[in-house]
């Protein structure tokens, strides 16, 4: 049922269509309710007023109180200014106006005491202050209570329709007004409270209608920080509730194959085949995965673990369990040179145990292919790996069990949900693998209506990867390393960044850089390969296999590495313009060297001028290796909205809270929204009514990724 906040914002006092069509073009804001959630972005205090005398240039913005001595135009043309001189009693300052003369001039009142708001200045080494906001005290707003005054996200055509700091507030308090009129119960009708009494006092949190007005006007700092928490808390509330009614609710109606037993095939692979002890975290994440399967209904579980903590060994021991139930297993993966090296590591584990493993993708033809289909198809092939060529129509699996994707955010949707459909009566069990380490926060939103497993664990005897960071001035003594290092038959990488709206300047900073290189590591003594985005799949292909098999020693490419590409012989990784990457994509790229059993390098290179945050990101780079802190740094500094992936959620369309800083409401959140679905999953309690009726809104609700992970 529509209430007043669903009204379109054009019929608040004071907006009209005009202004309605600017705030809906520039903010996205349509509707009274879209207004109240557009919450100040900081406040300015006006609880007190500051003395003239006591203001330096890094005052900031202040308050005054004091009279108005004198009013002149100064200057001519574009010059011209309005100047005026006001004293408190401990001093005089200046105003100033540059825009508005006209009006200003016939408005201002010599020897009225005036309030004045802005941000101190210097000129000329006189204080001054430029366009401030500037009040005639009267009687009436004498007696009015100063408070935080809020400012508002704006834009320059904004300010030009009258909607600046000054023009949101009159618009904000309509607003309020209106609410508080709304119905025979006034505010209460209007914003009704969605929270159960014993979470308000068992939280000590404000009622809504406080909440959301002392958002907005905040008296004191105390009102602010009650409203803020109480608004944080619920937003991420509801979030986790709607994705843990989902999962809850999928777990209800898809049904999955049960893998009752651990057979011989995951026995003896165990036993006999595995080349190393499982770490910890291994070991706890098989065993989540076999309770999933059988459960009897369908595993949805992502497996997020670093680069290089043994994800492909889980990923297998789950295949045996299929197999071991009588059903097939695939893995699918986004690259050819990937899908390869998965396809060649699981053939080896598993040879001499009676394991069919079949390679597909669209490089394989003719007479090959059928014959992979048909056996497929009849059964006698194990396990399917590829890539995304196992989603073609007419790949048919005789019972497909178990299907797992790695590297999974590099395939659409539509792409996943293909190989979902493979298996009848029942769909596969489903396990979604990333080498890209995701918050724990961010994880619980994204991925907060699936099972999520982590392997939070290095195997032992891996070395840490030492980084460091070098400028230019250091460039020869890093070639220098590098020789260093290819004299112990080691190889190397050199990375250059690729951005597409610079590619032409990319590429031919790539190219200058593979000619320096040239010339300073000649043939025949050194052999380099060049790769990026430009060349031809199979000359792509080309120069990565000459590098794979030790017959290039340098690789000078653009981001173009694919992730996963195991070179155990490359023991170097020189990042060039480093301040150009983010902490995500700089820690995938280290990932690409550490992988023998040598002490492996990464260089950071950069100009000498860094900005602050790059000074960070890199400074994160050098101190850790740990890929979980590295992401908990990047979502700090870049924030949800820019993470990989999360662009197109839908579900990070947050107004108040912010995942990077508000890590310990949200595990608040959702522990409670846990507590309540498993005592009461259809909130049919009395005392749960507010739940189901705000939950009940058809609103912005959760895709039901679940079902493709």
């Amino acid at each position: 049922m529509p209430t007043i906040l669903d009204t379109s914002i054009e019929y608040l006092k004071g907006v009209g269509t005009v202004k309605a069509d600017m705030l809906k073009k520039e903010l996205g804001i349509h509707t009274l309710g879209d207004l109240l959630t557009a919450y100040p972005y900081r406040y300015v205090d006006k609880t007190r007023f500051h003395k003239i005398s006591e203001l330096t240039e890094d005052s900031g913005e202040v308050q005054l109180k004091g009279v108005l001595r004198k009013v002149e135009v100064l200057g001519e043309g574009s010059k011209r200014r309005l100047v005026a001189r006001f004293r408190d009693g401990t001093g005089v300052i200046e105003l100033v106006w540059f825009r508005g003369i006209y009006w200003l001039e016939r408005h201002l009142k010599v020897g009225a005491e005036h309030v004045v708001f802005g941000r101190v200045n210097s000129f000329n080494s006189l204080l001054n202050i430029p366009h401030p906001e500037i009040e005639e005290v009267t009687g009436e707003n004498q007696e009015a209570e100063r408070t935080f005054a809020p400012v508002y996200s704006s834009t320059d055509k904004l300010n030009a329709k009258g909607l600046d700091a000054k023009g949101r507030r009159r618009i904000m308090e309509a607003l309020f007004e209106k609410i508080a009129h709304a119905g025979p119960d006034g505010a209460g009708q209007a914003l009704p409270e969605n929270l159960p009494d014993y979470m308000l006092q068992k939280l000590k949190l404000p009622a809504r209608y406080d909440a959301l007005r002392w958002i907005h006007f905040p008296r004191n700092q105390e009102e602010l920080d009650a409203a803020t928490r109480r608004l944080k808390f619920e937003e991420l509330f509801f979030l986790q509730m709607r994705l843990l009614q989902s999962k809850y609710r999928r777990k209800q109606a898809i049904k999955g194959y049960v893998f009752s037993k651990v057979g011989d095939f995951f026995h003896q692979f165990y036993k006999e085949k595995l080349p190393f002890e499982l770490t910890d975290a291994q070991k706890r994440v098989v065993k989540e995965i076999r309770a999933d399967m059988g459960a009897g209904i369908q595993m949805n579980r992502l497996l997020q673990g670093d680069v290089g903590s043994g994800k492909t060994v889980v990923g297998l021991l789950c295949m045996l369990i299929a197999l071991d139930n009588g059903y097939q297993a695939c893995l699918m993966a986004p690259t050819e040179i990937l899908a390869q090296q998965h396809f060649i590591g699981i053939s080896d584990y598993v040879a001499g145990m009676g394991i069919e493993v079949a390679f597909l993708s669209g490089t394989v033809k003719g007479k090959k292919r059928q014959k992979i289909l048909e056996d497929l198809a009849a059964g006698r092939i194990h396990i399917l790996i590829g890539t995304h060529a196992l989603i073609e129509d007419w790949v048919v699996f005789q019972n497909l069990g178990l299907a797992i994707t790695d590297e999974q955010h590099r395939f659409g949707v539509a792409q996943r949900a293909s190989l979902w459909k493979k298996s009848k009566p029942l769909p596969p069990h489903v396990l979604v693998m990333t080498a890209t380490p995701i918050p724990r926060t961010l994880a619980m939103t994204l991925y907060g209506d699936l099972d999520v497993s982590v392997i939070d664990e290095l195997p032992p005897g891996r070395k840490p990867i030492t980084t460091v960071h070098r400028t230019e001035n250091h460039r020869l003594r890093v070639f220098g390393f590098m020789k260093e290092e290819i004299e112990k038959g080691r190889q190397i990488y050199v990375v250059y960044p690729l951005i597409e709206e610079s590619e032409k300047l990319d590429l031919k900073n790539l190219m200058e850089g593979y000619e320096a290189l040239s010339r300073e590591f000649p043939p025949p003594e050194y052999q380099l390969s060049i790769v990026h985005g430009k060349m031809k799949p199979a000359d792509k292909d080309f120069e990565m296999q000459r590098f794979v098999k030790g017959e290039t020693q340098i690789m000078v490419a653009t981001t173009v590495i694919e992730v996963g590409v195991n070179v155990p012989n490359a023991s170097v990784m020189i990042i060039e313009n480093t301040e150009r990457f983010g902490l995500s994509q700089l820690h995938q790229l280290r990932g690409r060297v550490g992988r023998g059993a040598e002490q492996s390098f990464c260089i950071l290179m950069t100009d000498f001028k860094l900005s602050a945050e790059a000074r960070e990101r890199i400074q994160t780079m050098v101190s850790t290796n740990n890929g979980f802190e590295i992401a908990e740094a990047d979502l700090r500094l870049r924030g949800p909205g820019n993470m990989e992936g999360t662009q197109q959620s839908g579900l990070l369309d947050l107004h108040i809270a912010d995942l990077g800083r508000d890590g310990k409401i949200l595990q608040a959140a959702r522990e409670l929204a846990l507590r309540i679905l498993e005592k009461d999953p259809e909130l049919a309690n009395p005392l749960n009514e507010r739940l189901k009726a705000y939950l009940a809104n058809p609103g912005r609700k959760v895709h039901n990724w679940g079902r493709i992970s």
